[in-house]
């Protein structure tokens, strides 16, 4: 029995460091989180005072109904989710695509022009920004969301292609070939079998894609010019360099802007569990 309370010690002491250490690393990443909620319901005076109070009083509700009357963010909110809506659906479908061929099919080559995909990741945005704007501003698409949505139905995104590959390549091809041998076509197998075996790291696509063009400022920064066009994150700029004292105000459509983002990462946290765990099973 000692020799056992012995072993055991250690590990106890040692799990006791990890929950500490983890612990703490979240109490200091929420910090900023929760000046932000603090700061949105203080007044322009208790935001940059001496004392740092982390529960203003009074609490400054009406920041949040200023927020709605100084800037339209019902209209920025409405332009974000149907450009982020869009190319979620654009991401999943093309993606989804090119996915099945590089894992279900055999053909020559598919290894190479793979690891091709993958190399198109290492070239930073910032070298196609001026082709892109060329091509676009020919087409008569600037101050359109074509711009932020067409290329996620026509290119996809090798990350997003590399995680759903990874992921088909979990399901058994004994599947498809069975299926083919009972007349099946390509089309009907990646609607039919792979894409209800695939609704975890569909999910986490669109997790992924939802996070990527809510928060996205470069792109409509660039391709965006009517206010009425603009997305939470232009908005939010523009409102900061013509508010600069309006703190509160910018902490509360912060608030506002954050709030989608936590839900959609509580409420399918599971799914990139889920995923994780069987994307790295093949490769």
């Amino acid at each position: 029995m000692n020799k056992r309370k012995k072993k055991i010690r250690p590990v106890h002491i040692k799990n006791a460091i990890h929950q500490l250490a983890i612990w703490t690393i979240a109490v200091l990443l929420l910090i900023p989180f929760a000046w932000m909620v603090s700061s949105s319901l203080k007044s322009p005076d208790q935001v940059f005072s001496a004392h740092m109070n982390w529960i203003p009083r009074p609490i400054h509700w009406e920041n949040y109904i200023k927020a709605f009357q100084t800037m339209p963010v019902l209209l920025y909110t409405r332009n974000t989710i149907l450009i982020t809506l869009l190319c979620i659906i654009g991401y999943l479908t093309s993606g989804s695509l090119v996915a099945y061929a590089f894992s279900q099919l055999r053909w020559a080559g598919r290894n190479v022009w793979f690891f091709i995909m993958l190399s198109t990741m290492m070239l930073p945005p910032q070298v196609t920004i001026i082709p892109l704007y060329v091509i676009f501003r020919n087409l008569h698409w600037i101050n359109t969301i074509k711009p932020l949505v067409v290329p996620a139905y026509l290119t996809g995104w090798p990350f997003f292609i590399f995680l759903m590959r990874q992921y088909f390549l979990t399901i058994p091809y004994e599947l498809t070939e069975a299926a083919k041998v009972d007349g099946a076509g390509h089309f009907k197998i990646y609607a039919q079998i792979i894409l209800p075996l695939a609704k975890p790291i569909l999910a986490v696509v669109a997790i992924f894609a939802f996070l990527l063009h809510w928060n996205d400022f470069f792109g409509p920064l660039i391709y965006l010019v009517d206010d009425a066009k603009f997305t939470l994150a232009l908005g939010l700029m523009t409102f900061a360099s013509k508010h600069q004292q309006e703190w509160s105000i910018l902490m509360a459509v912060s608030i506002i802007m954050l709030l989608p983002t936590l839900i959609v990462f509580f409420y399918c946290q599971r799914y990139f569990v889920e995923s994780i765990t069987l994307t790295g099973t093949k490769g």
